[in-house]
Order: C-alpha cells, then structure tokens, then sequence
C-alpha cells in the first residue's frame, strides 16, 4: 500500500472514480474505430476525459454525497 493518510481518502476515490469511469466512457466512444488506431484513440480520449473529470469529481462528490444523505434515511433497528 501506498500509506496514503486516511484523511486524504475522499481525493484517492475520486482518482480512481473518475479515472475509471472515463476510461470506460472512452472505451465506449471509441468504439467505431479498428485495431491499433482504437488503442491510441482510447488512450488519447480518456486522458483528456479524466484531466476534464477528476476536478470536477472532486468538486462534485461533496454536494453529492450531502444531497444522497438527504434523499436517504437512517434504517431503524428492529
């Protein structure tokens, strides 16, 4: 392990979240193209979607999570 502070675990999810959710969303758009020119496509299109996501993420996951706790309620014990 990297031995990264727990404090810091909100910014190594939201890495991680957002480096996988872009990779898959540029896998899938580069879909229509063949062979080792998909390869280059991928990886040119998710470095450009994660440099656009992760501060967004970052930014995001806070209000999110404040909004998904509001939505939400405590299960009471039975």
């Amino acid at each position: 392990m990297l031995g990264i502070p727990r404090r810091y675990s909100h910014f190594v999810f939201g890495v991680i979240q957002s480096g996988l959710t872009s990779l898959i969303a540029a896998g899938i758009a580069s879909l229509p193209a063949t062979g080792t020119v998909f390869l280059a496509h991928w990886m040119k299109s998710w470095l450009i979607a994660w440099a656009a996501m992760l501060p967004i993420v970052l930014l995001a996951a806070p209000a999110i999570r404040a909004f998904s706790l509001r939505l939400t309620r405590e299960e009471r014990a039975r």
